[in-house]
């Protein structure tokens, strides 16, 4: 099975300028942005069973994405 991943340039590509400057000039931005990724990456490889995880975790995990997404987005539009 082929999981799509959630980069956020594809979840967001009207801020991609944006979100370009921010994760260069505002560390926590790019702290919050790189820990999406991780967990992004991690939620694909245990859909793509690559990884092993109860579905308590991947939904633990999904969870912490979403939260991710919308502090990232509080952050883009302020």
């Amino acid at each position: 099975m082929n999981v799509e991943h959630h980069p956020l340039v594809h979840e967001f590509p009207e801020h991609r300028e944006t979100l370009h400057r921010l994760k260069l000039s505002d560390t926590h931005f790019a702290r919050l942005a790189a820990e999406y990724e991780d967990v992004d990456k991690e939620i694909v490889r245990i859909e793509d069973a690559i990884e092993a995880a109860s579905d308590v975790t991947l939904e633990t995990l999904k969870k912490r994405r979403l939260l991710l997404k919308d502090q990232l987005y509080a952050r883009l539009i302020a």
